[in-house]
């Protein structure tokens, strides 16, 4: 327990890049979320995400479950990305988490995949 005199030290967070791909415990969950843990995507920008100090970043759910619609992007398993099946980001499922629920780095989305992210983004938050 630090005393008046002690600095208090400030609890150091796993430093994660956008477009990076961690396995995340998504517990406890309420409704319609995802539950248990499953693979998550960084989408919020390296200034904030890579930050050992700042302890959230914001990130879209990845599931082996999806559509053929525009907020769905399919990925297929790759060396770079890391995933152990085809799997697909649920942009409209975007959520800010602990950086402690992160339990694991899969791998890296490839930057043709982000790009398609960044589109269905855009489409989930009516951004021009």
């Amino acid at each position: 327990m630090p005393t008046p005199s002690s600095p208090v030290q400030p609890q150091v967070h796993p430093e994660v890049q956008r477009g990076e791909l961690y396995w995340l415990d998504w517990n406890p969950s309420r409704g319609s979320e995802q539950a248990g843990r499953r693979p998550a995507l960084i989408i919020q920008e390296n200034a904030a995400s890579s930050n050992p100090r700042y302890p959230l970043t914001i990130v879209a759910a990845v599931s082996t479950q999806g559509r053929a619609i525009a907020t769905h992007i399919a990925l297929e398993p790759s060396p770079l990305n890391g995933l152990p099946s085809p799997s697909f980001v649920k942009c409209e499922q975007l959520q800010t988490v602990s950086k402690s629920r992160l339990v694991g780095r899969i791998g890296k989305l490839e930057e043709a995949k982000m790009a398609q992210v960044d589109l269905a983004l855009k489409k989930v938050l009516a951004l021009p």
